[in-house]
């Protein structure tokens, strides 16, 4: 079961691979302000490690990179902020199976675009979870499954 297909009117958020680029090594260097760690920076970052490492270890160090940025911005992890490992999860599997069916490729910005076409509406994982079980601090703590549908 694959991601609803999202419509957007937007303007891509990347206009050439070097900006994909840049956006890793801040993250992983965590000199990424914080106003730049945006939703699309999260799910940009996923995609990123996905594409490079086997999924578990992709879960890690995104998980790992999430939390160490955090830490530099002073964000700390409570139940009802900070990390939410719940989040981080389904969208690391959103976009596994993104992977599995992307046969497009091409320059890293237009994959990350297409990312973020498909993927970035900050909505999409109420599809899958009702708001209580999502923005609880039982699913910000530890993972929880979907209760409205299963994730692909």
């Amino acid at each position: 079961m694959s991601a609803p297909a999202r419509v957007s009117t937007a303007p891509a958020l990347y206009d050439d691979a070097r900006a994909v680029l840049r956006l890793v090594a801040a993250f992983e260097k965590r000199t990424l302000p914080k106003a730049e760690w945006t939703h699309a920076a999260h799910l940009t970052m996923g995609f990123w490690y996905a594409v490079h490492l086997p999924a578990d270890v992709a879960l890690e160090k995104v998980r790992a990179g999430i939390l160490r940025l955090n830490e530099s911005h002073g964000v700390v992890s409570t139940p009802t902020s900070g990390y939410h490992e719940t989040i981080t999860r389904a969208y690391m599997r959103l976009i596994g199976a993104y992977l599995a069916e992307d046969s497009e490729g091409g320059e890293w910005h237009d994959r990350a675009n297409r990312v973020l076409e498909r993927l970035g509406t900050r909505d999409l994982l109420f599809t899958y979870y009702t708001r209580d079980r999502l923005m609880s601090p039982a699913a910000r703590a530890a993972w929880m499954e979907p209760d409205l549908r299963a994730l692909p």
